[in-house]
């Protein structure tokens, strides 16, 4: 088995395109579901496959992100230049953390326009992508 994608609904489309558009999500692909309602499919260019959906239902009521989600984490190469870029996108990232320390991963953190808050990973030289049964021994 294996994670195929996250999926977040959305309140307004256009408005979440935008922002992960900025963020690097290029889309896969649109569903309409009637009723004005379509899921989206998104993914990072160097990706095989989607990572990410966006269900836009506009006959719900508005997102609620406080009832139990916590984050999406997305690891990236170069933190400081993806930063740049994002701000220069009219994106808002937080500062350069180092949360496990000088030798850890280095992160920041946004949120999207629904208060969905995303983690921006870069690991330290060396490290494998993404976390794996070495970093716990």
């Amino acid at each position: 088995m294996k994670t195929l994608f996250v999926s977040y609904r959305v309140t307004d489309l256009d408005c979440s395109l935008g922002f992960y558009s900025a963020l690097g999500y290029a889309e896969l692909g649109k569903v309409p579901l009637g009723g004005g309602a379509h899921l989206v499919l998104l993914k990072f260019p160097d990706e095989p496959a989607a990572s990410l959906e966006l269900v836009h239902r506009p006959g719900d009521e508005p997102v609620d992100v406080g009832s139990g989600f916590d984050h999406l984490a997305i690891q990236v190469e170069d933190l400081t230049l993806t930063l740049t870029k994002l701000l220069e996108a009219g994106l808002r990232p937080g500062p350069l953390q180092y949360p496990s320390g000088p030798d850890g991963p280095t992160t920041s953190w946004l949120t999207d326009p629904d208060g969905y808050r995303i983690e921006l990973v870069e690991w330290p030289p060396g490290h494998a992508d993404g976390i794996t049964p070495a970093d716990f021994t």
